[in-house]
């Protein structure tokens, strides 16, 4: 059969390429990246899973009469967050996919 080996060889690197982006993605669910909104005034911070496990609000921005400014503060810095973890998160990837980035 033409090519076979070559076949099997490109079949047995992407199997151990698939076993490296898991294994990778599981270490990526435990880190963690921190986004900031209203020059730090509000800051976030997400995990690989895009969980938000914490969220820091200066007292001074918290006003009682402004209750929609805080909440677009806390709305941009979440965001944030996530975005900067799913860049980290492909970055990630594409170093163990190696010749196969351009496929995902």
């Amino acid at each position: 059969m033409f090519g076979g080996k070559n076949m099997k060889q490109m079949m047995q690197q992407a199997q151990k390429m698939q076993k490296e982006m898991q294994e990778q993605q599981k270490k990526l669910e435990k880190e963690t990246v921190e986004a900031q909104a209203g020059g730090g005034m509000v800051k976030v911070v997400v995990n690989g899973k895009k969980e938000v496990l914490s969220i820091d609000i200066n007292d001074e921005v918290i006003d009682p009469d402004d209750k929609e400014m805080l909440q677009d503060l806390i709305l941009a810095a979440v965001n944030e967050a996530i975005n900067k973890m799913d860049d980290y998160i492909q970055d990630k990837m594409q170093e163990i996919a190696g010749p196969f980035a351009n496929l995902m």
